[in-house]
């Protein structure tokens, strides 16, 4: 465990009894403590994507950014469990690249145990692929990737440092980019509640649905297409009552 420790990251125990890591770097943890580094992954990202579109024949997913990896291992643990037929294919950004080669001596929950093999490949040269799997992560800008992709992903995991130490990839213009990458009926979830993160999307097009579960806190669901068993958020009037509210901008 210590040996993941270096001058700017720090392993840390997070109350679901996972590890996360402080980046000194940005004055932040890569999961929230409280909700816990696995259950935030599952709760606040996984399970509400694949409530929409497990039953697809090929998902297409992006994971910003892929920070610790836990978004994509608990993709591939969900994907397992369930014995799902999908064919996954992850993409994920990432600007840190000594973070990625460390990832190797991270102590993950045992629920990723069988996934060893995937983060090692992946700490070594950047992708992995078989059967079921396709995973590649871009060492660099975030925004300079997202660019790269239109109409391709039917999920988008928003899980990149808070706005306030990472605005870049919170703006308006952000979002313009991560909706033309997506499909229409793409689902994009984050952990974001602010009003601030939710008026970028809904000046995107984007209807906004709250992401609630026992023992976490709430968290954001949003999609161009009107989505079930979610709770739509009433962006209308939460502007008559912040007229003053606006989104980042670049």
């Amino acid at each position: 465990m210590d040996k993941f420790n270096d001058e700017l990251h720090e392993i840390v125990l997070s109350e679901d009894g996972s590890f996360t890591a402080y980046s000194k770097e940005y004055d932040e943890h890569y999961h929230s403590t409280k909700d816990g580094a696995m259950k935030e992954s599952l709760f606040k990202h996984v399970f509400p994507a694949f409530k929409i579109k497990e039953n697809q024949d090929d998902i297409n997913i992006l994971d910003i950014c892929y920070g610790l990896g836990f978004n994509t291992l608990a993709t591939l643990h969900h994907h397992k469990k369930n014995s799902l037929n999908s064919k996954l294919n992850i993409y994920s950004p990432e600007l840190d690249a000594t973070l990625i080669s460390s990832l190797k001596d991270f102590s993950y929950p045992p629920e990723f145990d069988e996934f060893k093999h995937i983060v090692l490949e992946l700490c070594e040269h950047g992708v992995y692929k078989d059967k079921d799997f396709y995973i590649e992560i871009f060492i660099g800008d975030a925004r300079d990737y997202v660019r790269e992709f239109k109409n391709k992903f039917d999920i988008v995991y928003q899980d990149a440092f808070s706005p306030s130490s990472n605005p870049t990839l919170w703006t308006l213009e952000y979002f313009t980019d991560i909706k033309n990458a997506m499909k229409k009926d793409g689902v994009l979830t984050t952990y974001s509640i602010s009003l601030a993160t939710r008026l970028a999307l809904f000046k995107n097009g984007f209807n906004l649905y709250v992401n609630s579960a026992e023992g976490i806190r709430t968290a954001t669901v949003a999609s161009e297409a009107l989505l079930q068993d979610f709770t739509l958020v009433d962006m209308e009037h939460k502007i008559s009552c912040n007229p003053d509210a606006e989104p980042l901008r670049d």
